[in-house]
C-alpha cells in the first residue's frame, strides 16, 4: 500500500466513524473539511472504498430511504451505496489513532492525523506534536546549514526564496509550541475529584460532548487562540 492510499483510507475511516455517508458526502468531505485531500483524485476514492469493503471495515448499503430504492429501477440510475464502518474496521481506526511512528510525523499523514485529533487521546496527540516538532527543528537546522555554505553563490531570488521557506517552516514549529504547552496546561488543569471532572472539563473546554472516557476531544488542550481567532491550516504545505 502506498502513502497516499494509506492515508486516504486513514481518513474515509475517521469519517465515516462520525455516520455512514454515500461516495458524494465523502467526496465532499475529504475536499471541504479535510484540506489535505484538496488535491486527491476523486478517482481513488472508489477503488479505496472497494478495498476496505474487502478488508471486512466497512460495508455497503442501499440509499437511505425506502423511495430512493424505488425510484431509482425507474429511473435507470442506479440506487446510492451508503457506505457504514463495521465493528472491525472501528477497531482498526482506533488502532491507527494510536500508532506514534514516524509516518504520523510527515507532512501529509501529520494534517490527516491532526484532522481527527478530536478521537485521539491526550498522550497521542502529544507524541505527534512533540515528533513533528522535532522532524521540523531537524529539517530547519538543514536548511539554516544549506543556506550558510550557497548563500554566496545564489542569485537574490533564489535567496529570498530560500529564506521563505525557513520562515514557513519557523511559523509552523512555533504554531507547534503553542499547541504542546495548551495540551500541557490542560493536563495540568484536570481536577483531582473525579466526581468534579465532567462539570470542569466542559467549562474548561467549549463543544465538549459531555463524556470524556478516554479524553479523546480535540479540544480539550484548548487550541491556542491567534489574533483571527484561528489557528493555522495544518494542510499548508509549509514543510517543503
Amino acid at each position: 500500500m502506498s502513502r497516499r492510499s494509506g492515508i486516504l483510507e486513514f481518513a474515509v475511516l475517521g469519517l465515516l466513524r462520525e455516520s455512514p455517508m454515500h461516495g458524494y458526502e465523502l467526496r465532499k468531505r475529504l475536499n471541504t473539511s479535510l484540506g489535505v485531500f484538496r488535491a486527491f483524485s476523486y478517482g481513488s476514492l472508489y477503488p479505496c472504498l472497494k478495498t476496505l469493503v474487502a478488508s471486512g471495515w466497512l460495508i455497503e448499503e442501499p440509499g437511505s430511504t425506502p423511495e430512493e430504492a424505488l425510484a431509482a429501477p425507474l429511473s435507470g440510475r442506479r440506487a446510492k451505496i451508503v457506505y457504514r464502518l463495521t465493528a472491525e474496521g472501528k477497531e482498526h481506526f482506533e488502532d491507527l489513532l494510536s500508532q506514534t511512528g514516524p509516518d504520523a510525523y510527515e507532512d501529509e499523514h501529520f494534517a490527516a492525523r491532526f484532522a481527527f485529533f478530536g478521537q485521539t487521546s491526550r498522550d497521542v496527540r502529544m507524541r505527534v506534536l512533540e515528533g513533528r516538532r522535532s522532524r521540523l527543528e531537524e529539517r530547519l537546522e538543514k536548511m539554516r546549514a544549506s543556506l550558510v555554505r550557497t548563500r554566496e553563490r545564489l542569485d537574490d531570488y533564489t535567496l529570498e526564496l530560500q529564506r521563505h521557506g525557513m520562515e514557513s517552516v519557523e511559523r509552523e514549529v512555533r504554531w507547534l509550541n503553542e499547541l504542546i504547552e495548551s495540551e500541557r496546561a490542560g493536563r495540568d488543569q484536570r481536577p483531582a475529584d473525579p466526581a468534579s471532572s465532567g462539570d470542569a472539563a466542559r467549562q474548561d473546554t467549549p463543544g465538549r460532548q459531555g463524556t470524556d472516557q478516554q479524553d479523546t476531544s480535540g479540544k480539550t488542550g484548548g487550541l491556542p487562540r491567534h489574533r483571527d481567532n484561528t489557528g493555522p491550516d495544518p494542510s499548508d504545505d509549509t514543510a517543503t
